[in-house]
């Protein structure tokens, strides 16, 4: 599964502003972290702030601040502020439903799509911290090393 550039770009400002929740982040800092579009991190932290999710803090050190407990939020909430997710709704007209595979098919994606949003649904913003600092996926992006084979033994 692959998420849009915003819903993306909204988690990576979520995460790091529920990071650092005692000071306040511009838009700019997470841009540069991440290196991605300010101007696009811009129109996705407006979209954030109208859900409530930050708040913008103006003046001399200003920038945004998670404005929620990370604890209340779920990837989920963020993610349906810029798309929607889960199984489309199907119609009688639609090709795919046209022949016994196709409906098939369509079943076993749509149940896909709905372990996606239960998953999305029981992960906290909380959680994710957690996630990043416990890093798990470094142990898995070490070069392993190679494979070396026993010398053949010889009988004497």
């Amino acid at each position: 599964m692959k998420l849009q550039k915003s819903s993306s770009f909204a988690l990576y400002a979520v995460l790091e502003l529920a990071a650092n929740p005692a000071s306040q982040l511009a838009g700019t800092e997470i841009a540069d972290k991440y290196g991605i579009s300010a101007h696009h991190l811009a129109k996705v932290l407006r979209d954030l702030g109208r859900a409530g999710i930050v708040e913008a803090v103006r003046g001399v050190g200003g920038g945004y601040r998670l404005a929620i407990n990370p604890k209340r939020i779920t990837l989920l909430d963020i993610i349906q502020i810029f798309e929607s997710i889960g199984p489309p709704s199907a119609t009688k007209s639609d090709p795919e439903l046209a022949t016994d595979t196709g409906c098939a098919l369509r079943m076993v994606l749509d149940e896909l799509d709905s372990h996606a949003v239960a998953t999305f649904r029981s992960i906290t913003i909380s959680t994710m911290l957690k996630l990043v600092a416990r890093r798990p996926w470094a142990t898995s992006l070490r070069p392993s090393k190679p494979n070396r084979k026993p010398a053949p033994r010889t009988q004497p």
